[in-house]
């Protein structure tokens, strides 16, 4: 005679692969009505605990998948945040993205990515993506900060907008996250010029809020010393072929650099690179500092002088006014994140040159 198995037994034994299970499944094997069961799925605090775990042991049990298109039309949410990023293989931008995808998730909310590989056009075409899956909110952290068709799409968005270390027009409605480039960067040649240097070369990207600021930081440890303008400064775009070519054109200048300052880590590379294809000793020969703490500013013999900051917080913190952003706030603001200078051994007095 065959073995009798009850409903629950029955319903037990169905896998997931075998089709996707109903929220009424899910009622009748936890033994509680459809809307129980939305109430637990939905977080809802009016829930004991003994009722939430016997609707989560169902939902276990049986592969329970809820259907996130259907509850994003219902409530006209996805509970998603897109974010547009430059270049993440920038270590830097990663540690970002990291800080912003944790505390999103933490708030129930999921994060779709968009490298724009350092091209400003795609900047535009990522953001209409984006908005195209419906995010409730972006995060960016540009290729660029004047490109008219990212800027003409940015402002005609209703929804809201984070800027990491980016300014845009006014036109833009946005609220921002931004580092103080410029304090660090202050202290940093003024300790520089403390050791004797007076002709300082910085090396900066291409130009957007963090080179101008510390540009700006530069300019102000020279003026606060009486002293004249006797440093060189190099824009060009971000990367490690930039500081390569930049650095060589500081060491041969008819006044070489006798300290070089990397504006960004991807420039500390190409840097690195100079200084020891000439045989050049760190700091014997000459001092180097470098924007944004990498793991070989630790490592490197000796080790790098930097301008640091808390990158993963700049993300948390970004994310975080997002999130303010999305529960009603309708203010644009401003959240501006400590930099600190780190003095290290690879800063030492002018080499004394013939």
């Amino acid at each position: 005679m065959p073995s009798s198995r009850s409903g629950a037994d029955a319903q037990d034994s169905r896998s997931p692969l075998r089709g996707r299970a109903s929220m009424r499944e899910v009622a009748d094997l936890a033994g509680v009505a459809m809307s129980s069961v939305s109430r637990v799925l939905s977080g809802h605090q009016d829930v004991s605990p003994a009722m939430r775990e016997r609707v989560m042991t169902a939902v276990d049990r049986l592969g329970y998948q809820p259907d996130l298109l259907a509850q994003s039309l219902r409530r006209q949410a996805t509970r998603s945040a897109g974010f547009v990023v430059g270049d993440i293989s920038n270590p830097l931008l990663a540690e970002i993205v990291l800080g912003a995808e944790t505390t999103l998730r933490e708030a129930g909310y999921s994060m779709l990515l968009t490298n724009s590989e350092n091209d400003p056009a795609l900047d535009a075409t990522h953001v209409r993506l984006l908005m195209q899956r419906r995010v409730d909110g972006l995060l960016l952290s540009l290729a660029s900060e004047d490109n008219e068709a990212t800027n003409a799409t940015l402002a005609r968005l209703d929804a809201p907008i984070v800027l990491i270390d980016r300014d845009l027009p006014r036109s833009v409605r946005a609220s921002a996250v931004l580092s103080d480039h410029r304090t660090g960067m202050r202290a940093a040649v003024r300790h520089l010029l403390e050791l004797g240097h007076r002709r300082v070369g910085l090396i900066l990207g291409q130009p957007m809020r963090f080179s101008r600021e510390r540009l700006l930081g530069l300019e102000e440890a020279y003026r606060e010393r009486g002293l004249e303008p006797t440093y060189q400064v190099l824009e060009g775009q971000l990367g490690p072929a930039h500081g390569h070519s930049a650095t060589a054109r500081l060491l041969e200048s008819a006044e070489p650099a006798t300290a070089v300052v990397a504006g960004g880590n991807q420039i500390l590379i190409g840097a690195l690179e100079e200084l020891l294809r000439r045989g050049l000793r760190v700091p014997d020969d000459v001092s180097l500092v470098s924007c944004d703490a990498i793991s070989i500013t630790e490592l490197f013999t000796p080790p790098i002088a930097v301008v640091r900051r808390d990158n993963r917080e700049l993300g948390r913190r970004a994310a975080q006014l997002l999130l303010r952003l999305l529960d009603g706030e309708d203010v644009r603001q401003e959240v501006v994140l400590p930099t600190e200078f780190v003095p290290r051994a690879s800063c030492g007095p002018p080499a004394q040159r013939p």
